[in-house]
């Protein structure tokens, strides 16, 4: 035996084969080997099958991902944009007192940053819509699943699939895709979702989506929803009303509560149970909100200043023109205008009673509105005949449509629907209150009607003012085959206590009315009714000023140093034209031999006109008018002097202005300021500025950046002259009681078309125009001054009530002196170079070059001119 191992000794190989060793060698490959059993064979051999498909499905099924994802993938939007998107919001547009004017919008929104929604309206929405919003990354692969099982269960049952649409999801869908219900939007949809969660944060995702979702009631974003549901601001929503908010988004028309408040408050209770399994709210503020009914309030704005109407239009039409459609109407501008509420609401009232009057007056009985059975009429259920009249267009708020019941010679018996409990009323029409509406027969006044029945018969439906609101207002005088005095105002109208009959008048009329200093447009009327018509007149319509265009001739002729004192021969001219000779006459169809400038403005004296429009040329009385923006062309030819021009009442108010501001250029403005969305001004109205106004370091100053378009002293003398034209010449009935300094002038065209009368003080200009739509005459002595006088002055009478009397400042070197004008002793403005009431010699002479010829400076000899004079233009009073 051998010793024992020491470390470290190998082992040494034993030849020993244990007892049970099996054969060695050779004879060991010729035994038969063991085989597995069969089972387990055929295990192995699926379960290795099996493995096989599942890779290859998931080789296909990820190559098929990749292609479905790079196919989808293919052209989408990039969602960087969703950084700084911000929703389209509606502009709003606000009066000169704050008051809202007007929303302009093609979807009603209001933005609200997320610090600003509250938190319960958050949380309710990510309750119905979301619950995992805050932990998954686009899309919600439990959500699906539970959509696909539920699906599943219902297949065949008619029942419309839930959806499992993320937040992230809906933001996509309605931000950068369409809202078509295919497999491919949602595959769109899906990828959308991700990348937008990997580039924006979840407060972002949130806020767009509670800005952008459609709640119904034309409402887009939470904010628009609780105030047309609730008519309250979010952050006075409870958590029942936030909870119904989150309602909506499945389907708003089908749980409007106005409609269907079973339905809405049932979806409301499903997203109070949801909030209550998040924990957004207890069990206890559960129950308590399920027991709250819902109560909406519909959203009603304030009601609109009467007539602005013809304001906000024209200020939408600017914006537009400025910013653009989409800018104003998506762009969340905040428009501050120069308008006041007060001032619109008296130049409407005093426009549309000028234009009643006038048509009492000229505009005779037109018939009724419509005719109903007589059977109809006189049974006991005439109310819902009457009910089943359309109002006509134009028809007064207050007024209403009635029916005549039954009428005799002396009076009518009428029916109507009270406006404020829709109760039928009765009252009595008397013949004595008919006595204006003659009937017009063939376009001609018929005779004063003598019976009622000529008036209306029973079955006819007309308008009338009830008693309630009937007020005292201007009417035609009772005698309407009297000839009218010339600026009388027509007799009062029947006593209140009775319905007045009324009718559209046909006429139209147009008033602007602006702070001369800085252009801003007080009130603006651009006709009898919006709603009749949106044409505006005031800044659409171009008319012929008439006489209300010669103080740009005066001015001219001052500007060239002729004096208010200067004598101008009024006496016949003869024009011989390609048409024949044009005999142009006063007003008066007098003459009056040599007449002081001065006089000749106040009374408006053509034939005076024409030798000062001779003597200083017609290019240069061109050039004043153009500069003062009176209009941006004109011919230069003679009878533009006595208005044959085009001009609107907004741009002749603007022309006034500058005289009333010493002769700088003065643009008439309507909106004040436009500011973004962030509060940053992006446009203001030029003029007037004030650098160191913001400044607490500095006095503020304010700078008059206007052009200066006329020499002040010569301005000023016009505008001492016009101050007599409101005193003792043809403007006296605009002026009369109003008791303060006033300029102004008459207007009117040939043949009575048109009738103006434009005027201001120191701090006020207003422009009245009144005609018709298809320029026609007014009627015989239907002047500027009978007309639109009144109008001028009712208006006015309201507008100068609380403000100052004020003169108009006198410019350096100009004198103020009294002179004998040979109709009075009058008050004028003189330069350093003029004598007070000196003339020199007559002007007189009148020969023109051919038209279109600077003709100052012409020799005073007496001849006639030749040279395509239009004899069928010119003002005359």
């Amino acid at each position: 035996m051998t010793g024992p191992l020491t470390a470290g000794e190998p082992l040494a190989p034993s030849n020993k084969r244990p007892p049970n060793a099996g054969p060695r060698g050779p004879e060991r490959d010729k035994r038969p080997a063991r085989r597995r059993p069969l089972v387990v064979r055929m295990l192995r051999g699926l379960f290795g099958a099996m493995l096989g498909i599942v890779l290859l499905v998931g080789v296909v099924g990820a190559a098929g991902g990749w292609m479905a994802w790079q196919h989808f993938s293919a052209g989408l939007p990039d969602v960087d944009g969703l950084r700084n998107y911000q929703p389209p919001v509606m502009s709003r547009v606000y009066a000169g007192d704050a008051r809202l004017l007007a929303e302009l919008a093609t979807e009603r929104r209001i933005f609200v940053p997320f610090s600003a929604i509250p938190d319960v309206v958050r949380r309710a929405f990510v309750s119905a819509e979301d619950q995992n919003f805050w932990t998954h990354r686009g899309v919600d692969p439990v959500a699906i699943a539970r959509a696909a099982a539920t699906d599943l269960m219902h297949i065949g049952q008619g029942r419309r699939p839930i959806g499992a649409s993320t937040i992230t999801q809906q933001v996509a869908k309605n931000m950068l895709l369409d809202n078509a219900p295919t497999l491919s939007r949602k595959a769109k949809e899906a990828i959308l979702a991700m990348r937008i969660e990997q580039t924006l944060t979840k407060e972002r995702i949130l806020e767009l989506y509670l800005n952008e979702i459609y709640l119904g009631l034309g409402s887009y974003g939470v904010a628009a929803a609780a105030q047309a549901y609730f008519n309250k601001p979010l952050d006075q929503l409870t958590v029942a009303e936030a909870a119904f908010l989150a309602a909506l988004p499945k389907a708003p028309n089908n749980y409007n509560p106005f409609k269907y408040p079973d339905a809405a408050r049932a979806r409301r209770d499903w997203v109070i149970d949801r909030m209550a399994d998040d924990r957004v709210i207890t069990a206890q503020q559960a129950t308590q909100a399920k027991a709250e009914p819902i109560v909406p309030s519909e959203f009603r704005r304030p009601p609109p200043i009467p007539g602005a109407e013809w304001f906000t239009e024209e200020v939408r039409r600017q914006l537009v023109a400025q910013f653009g459609q989409d800018a104003t109407t998506q762009g969340g501008l905040m428009v501050r205008t120069s308008l006041d509420p007060v001032l619109q609401t008296a130049a409407e009232k005093s426009l549309r009673d000028g234009l009643m009057a006038y048509d009492r007056k000229q505009g005779g009985w037109r018939g009724p509105v419509t005719h109903l059975d007589a059977g109809a009429a006189l049974d006991r259920d005439w109310q819902t005949a009457l009910a089943q009249v359309a109002r006509p267009p134009g028809m007064l708020p207050a007024w209403r449509l009635a029916v005549v019941l039954g009428a005799t010679d002396q009076e009518a018996r009428i029916g109507w629907i009270a406006a404020d409990n829709q109760q039928p009323r009765t009252g009595t029409l008397l013949l004595s209150d008919l006595s204006w509406a003659r009937p017009v027969r063939d376009g001609r006044l018929g005779p004063t009607p003598r019976r009622v029945t000529d008036v209306m018969k029973p079955g006819d439906v007309v308008m009338i003012e009830p008693p309630a609101q009937a007020a005292v207002q201007t009417a035609a005088a009772q005698t309407p085959a009297a000839t009218p005095t010339r600026g009388a105002r027509p007799a009062a109208p029947p006593p209140a206590a009775r319905p007045v009959l009324r009718q559209i008048p046909t006429v139209q009329g147009a008033l602007v009315s602006l702070d001369p200093s800085t252009g801003r447009v007080f009130a603006m009327v651009g006709g009898w009714s919006f709603e009749q018509s949106q044409f505006n007149r005031a800044t659409q319509a171009q008319r012929q000023p008439g006489s209300s265009f010669k103080p740009m001739v005066y001015l001219t002729a001052l500007e060239k140093g002729i004096s208010p004192s200067q004598r101008f021969l009024d006496a016949p001219i003869v024009v011989d034209t390609s048409e024949g000779r044009w005999r142009p006459g006063n007003y008066e169809g007098t003459f009056n031999g040599p007449v002081p400038l001065r006089i000749a403005l106040e009374q408006s004296l053509n034939l005076v006109t024409l030798r000062v429009a001779q003597q200083v040329g017609m290019d240069a009385v061109a050039d004043t008018a153009i500069a003062f923006h009176m209009a941006d062309s004109m011919p230069r030819v003679l009878p533009a002097a006595l208005g044959a021009v085009v001009t609107t009442v907004m741009r002749e108010a603007g022309a006034y202005a500058s005289l009333a501001t010493d002769g700088r250029e003065v643009i008439p403005t309507l909106i004040d300021s436009v500011q973004d969305p962030d509060g940053h001004v992006v446009w203001r109205a030029g003029g007037l500025t004030c650098d160191a106004c913001e400044r607490t370091d500095t006095p503020p100053e304010v700078q008059d950046g206007r052009k200066q378009i006329a020499d002040p002293a010569s301005v000023f003398q016009l505008v001492t002259m016009m101050q007599g034209v409101t005193t003792r010449g043809t403007g006296v009935n605009a002026a009369r009681g109003l008791n303060r300094p006033i300029a102004g002038k008459t207007g009117t065209s040939q043949d009575f078309t048109d009738a103006w009368f434009a005027g201001f003080t120191p701090d006020l200009v207003t422009v009245v125009w009144v005609g018709y739509d298809n320029p026609s005459s007014l009627g015989n002595g239907e002047t500027g001054g009978n007309l639109a006088g009144p109008i001028w002055h009712d208006y006015m009478a309201e507008a100068l009530k609380n403000r100052p009397v004020l003169s108009f400042p006198v410019p350096p070197g100009v004198t103020l002196a009294q002179w004998d004008s040979g109709s009075g002793t009058v008050t004028d403005a003189f330069k350093p170079d003029q004598q007070p009431g000196a003339s020199g010699p007559v002007f007189g002479g009148f020969v023109a070059a051919p038209t279109g010829t600077d003709t100052s400076g012409a020799p005073p000899a007496p001849g006639s001119v030749h040279g395509g004079v239009d004899s069928s233009l010119g003002g005359l009073y």
